[in-house]
């Protein structure tokens, strides 16, 4: 979630905090502990990403939790691939590893004091067949032609410390995420409801994605998760999403009863059945 400069570090741990040794300054990575909860911040309270401690597969914040909505209108398949843009605490990284055992998960995150704090306070599995963690910015990563049409899902969480909107807003940015995706493909994204930001970052969504776009409903921190597809039109009955949507909590957990109401309240022209 971060945006900072990245070089190769050693690692020290004082009191809470993750600090580098390098040549430039990173943003820092603190923690903090409330009622069994652990936080990531970057240097400030704003918090950045959350652990229960007893169950750290868990996706414990609502709108991480519907950044895998996703699930909902793709099966998942041996050799599917996800991006994943921005680590936080690796609450994604987990439940994909855990419950998407056919699913590659490459993760792009430009500050490597996230990377390490991930791994090493957050629980977040070190690379393996199904994991690969690339340091480097999610703008140059949407951009390379060698990852055109490689994904089926693109998950967009992308803030800095001072969290003002998402560090990646523009056209571009987001005709990028729609280049890398396969057809069909769908990308979830975070977004702050009560911004200025929200109403940028939802118009380039919409024009990069044909205005084939869905909304969640606000969550209690102001997040809107956005779900933007690619390829073939999609039509479906809401009560046969919406046992897609069982299936999915009875496999993992997730909380999903509540989605499909949801979307087809919060969006126009979807009451009585799912086109888009």
């Amino acid at each position: 979630m971060a945006r900072a400069l990245g070089y190769v570090f050693s690692e020290t741990r004082v009191a809470g905090q993750i600090k580098l040794s390098t040549k430039h300054l990173v943003e820092p990575v603190t923690f903090s502990e409330s009622g069994g909860i652990r936080y990531l911040h970057f240097g400030t309270e704003l918090i950045q990403g959350a652990m229960r401690l007893r169950d750290p597969e868990e996706i414990y914040l609502e709108y991480n939790q519907q950044m895998m909505a996703w699930l909902l209108f793709l099966e998942t398949k041996p050799g599917m691939r996800v991006a994943q843009l921005g680590l936080g605490t690796g609450a994604l990284t987990k439940f994909q590893h855990s419950y998407c055992p056919a699913v590659k998960t490459t993760v792009v995150e430009f500050n490597p004091a996230v990377i390490v704090s991930a791994r090493s306070m957050f629980f977040t599995p070190n690379d393996d067949r199904r994991l690969e963690t690339l340091q480097m910015d999610a703008k140059v990563f949407v951009q390379d032609k060698k990852y055109i049409e490689q994904f089926d899902a693109v998950q967009v969480d992308l803030y800095d410390a001072i969290c003002d909107g998402p560090s990646a807003s523009s056209l571009d940015f987001y005709k990028g995420c729609y280049n890398i995706l396969k057809g069909p493909g769908v990308m979830t994204v975070n977004l702050f409801s009560r911004h200025k930001s929200f109403d940028v970052n939802l118009r380039n969504i919409c024009e990069a994605f044909d205005n084939r776009v869905l909304l969640f409903p606000e969550s209690h921190d102001c997040n809107v998760v956005a779900i933007a597809f690619k390829g073939p039109k999609l039509e479906a009955e809401w009560k046969d999403v919406s046992k897609r949507a069982k299936l999915i909590l009875e496999k993992t957990g997730l909380p999903t009863n509540k989605w499909v109401s949801g979307i087809s309240r919060e969006n126009a022209r979807q009451e009585l059945k799912l086109s888009i």
